[in-house]
């Protein structure tokens, strides 16, 4: 069973950024896509980013699209999220999640790992 650990998460006021960091244990993890979601509260999860195995193929839900950047480091077990310009609409828990295959998808249902969430927070 993979483990994911995410990480910075934090406090910061609007227009600015953030990267979080995923690291998953094993070693098999360039072979399956990654992706982040969030959960605000009172909402249900949203997909927000996601690449393939190789990172050729990146995904955006329409609210983060030219503001945030996922990539991953395959040689580091580690996916990436750039979040720039931040509004407070993206106040959330940001959780990473490992695919059940290597192709890239939006689909919650095609992810099989996750992680325990970061808490983001952005102040207007």
């Amino acid at each position: 069973q993979v483990q994911l650990v995410e990480s910075g998460g934090g406090l910061v006021q609007a227009g600015g950024s953030l990267r979080l960091s995923c690291a998953a244990s094993g070693r098999t993890f360039s072979s399956y896509a990654m992706g982040w979601f969030r959960q605000a509260p009172g909402k249900e999860r949203e997909f927000v980013a996601s690449l393939n195995w190789s990172g050729a193929s990146t995904y955006y839900a329409d609210s983060v699209k030219g503001r945030f950047t996922i990539s991953r480091a395959n040689a580091k077990n580690t996916v990436y999220l750039q979040m720039n310009s931040l509004n407070p609409e993206d106040t959330a828990v940001y959780y990473c999640a490992r695919g059940r295959t290597g192709r890239g998808t939006k689909a919650s249902a095609d992810f099989e790992s996750w992680g325990q969430g970061t808490q983001v927070t952005v102040s207007s």
